[in-house]
């Protein structure tokens, strides 16, 4: 891991998450995901996410409204909602549109850049490799210790749309193709 933390790049303006939460979900692919923690800069590309859409969303956290849990997903867009299941793995959303829209990006899948393990194919061995936890939760992204950023090495790529992994129970949203991932990484945690 590096203990160098000149030259990281700039993190993306609020505006950027202050769209469509599908736009923002495809155009998040190629950029990087970054961490300072500790003098240790963790970064990866993300290569894969799921867009939820809100609470006519019925597989989205605040289709119930807002509990205690969700409460971030309401506010401001850039920040990050982060949240555990199956009592082990933790997962990373990213907060879109405007406050009271309640919708948000999940990052699945990373491609390594700096300072992460192989192991980053999947929600919750992504948050393993960045050291995400709840401690992160509602964190407003435009921070310089854990942000999102342009990636200048990124060349670009063909983008697949898929639906959703594991949300069977969301009836008509089952199967919308809310899943977006770059078709020739590696790193995709499922084709």
């Amino acid at each position: 891991m590096t203990n160098a933390t000149e030259d990281l790049p700039d993190p993306l303006p609020r505006a950027f998450y202050d769209r469509k939460t599908e736009s923002v979900a495809r155009d998040l692919l190629g950029k990087q995901l970054v961490r300072v923690h500790e003098g240790i800069v963790r970064r990866g590309r993300i290569v894969e996410v799921e867009a939820y859409l809100g609470a006519e969303d019925k597989a989205c956290h605040s289709a119930r409204g807002m509990t205690p849990r969700t409460k971030v997903m309401f506010g401001p867009p850039g920040h990050a909602y982060v949240y555990m299941i199956y009592g082990m793995y933790y997962c990373m959303n990213i907060v879109t549109e405007g406050e009271g829209r309640a919708c948000a990006i999940l990052l699945r899948a990373l491609e390594p850049l700096e300072g992460l393990p192989e192991k980053t194919r999947g929600p919750g061995l992504l948050c393993r490799a960045m050291g995400i936890d709840r401690s992160l939760n509602g964190h407003d992204l435009l921070d310089e210790t854990f942000f999102v950023a342009d990636d200048p090495t990124f060349m670009g790529g063909k983008i697949i749309t898929r639906p959703r992994i594991g949300v069977g129970y969301a009836e008509e949203w089952t199967d919308r193709p809310l899943r977006f991932y770059l078709s020739e990484s590696p790193f995709v945690s499922k084709p």
